[in-house]
């Protein structure tokens, strides 16, 4: 089953897929244009591995890791399906990053290999924007690149792990302004979902809604205002969403700056 959060007539609901509509767990059917999409769940820790395909690391002339190479994302980062991802008028390179996303189902801890796919709820979409101008290096991805408000599109539904026979084994796809940009397979992730679930929680516990980024293939090109991206892994669907300048968001002065006039 497909499931959603979704905002209409004044309030955010849960809802399902059906027949190609959203159905609100009140039951009243509504249509894509009808909502705002939000994240499919409320993240709580996020998990990001870097450099998880080899042809990735490659691409950017790095060795790949011999050990996951994880850090953290805040919730702010995250958006919904249809939304705007600002692009910082100071950046030269910005760029998508296509990634199946792993949603924990239950509390964690020291989870064996063979069984680790137990503890998964489903599955979604990521797309983890990246601004490079602010890359320390790729061992050691720094908050200022993967941190920013709005970089983070998640959605639009979670899948149910049941309903997604081999995780292992799902294409993905970027699209810029209708080309097709980057290709990859899960596949041919280094670190594969069960090891990932072993390897986290064998020294911390995941709960709920603990989210795993799992990394993108290569074809990472840079994005500027005005591009519509769309990422897509194979029995997940389609996540949209539109590059947007400085000038889309109003930042007003500080009642202290005011006061000081």
């Amino acid at each position: 089953m497909k499931h959603a959060r979704v905002a209409c007539f004044g309030a955010v609901h849960d809802a399902v897929e059906k027949d190609g509509k959203i159905e609100l767990l009140d039951g009243r059917i509504v249509s894509e244009d009808e909502v705002v999409w939000l994240p499919p769940i409320e993240p709580r820790t996020t998990f990001v591995l870097a450099l998880n395909y080899s042809d990735h690391a490659g691409e950017l002339a790095f060795k790949a890791p011999e050990e996951p190479l994880v850090f953290l994302k805040g919730p702010n980062t995250f958006i919904g399906h249809n939304a705007q991802t600002r692009r910082p008028a100071d950046v030269t390179y910005m760029h998508y990053e296509c990634e199946l996303a792993v949603i924990i189902g239950k509390k964690a801890k020291n989870v064996k290999r063979e069984d680790a796919c137990d503890y998964v709820k489903g599955y979604t979409i990521a797309n983890d924007y990246a601004l490079r101008d602010y890359l320390e290096n790729y061992y050691r991805p720094n908050l200022r690149v993967k941190n920013r408000d709005t970089c983070t599109p998640l959605g639009p539904w979670f899948v149910d792990a049941a309903d997604i026979k081999d995780p292992m084994n799902l294409k993905l796809r970027t699209y810029v302004n209708g080309e097709l940009k980057q290709e990859g397979t899960t596949k041919d992730m280094i670190f594969d979902v069960p090891y990932l679930i072993e390897y986290l929680s064998s020294f911390m516990t995941l709960d709920e809604n603990d989210i795993i980024l799992t990394g993108t293939p290569k074809g990472t090109v840079d994005v500027v205002p005005g591009d519509e991206v769309i990422t897509e892994v194979e029995g997940l669907g389609q996540l949209k969403n539109t590059i947007v300048g400085d000038e889309v968001f109003s930042i007003k002065s500080s009642p202290e700056k005011s006061a000081a006039k």
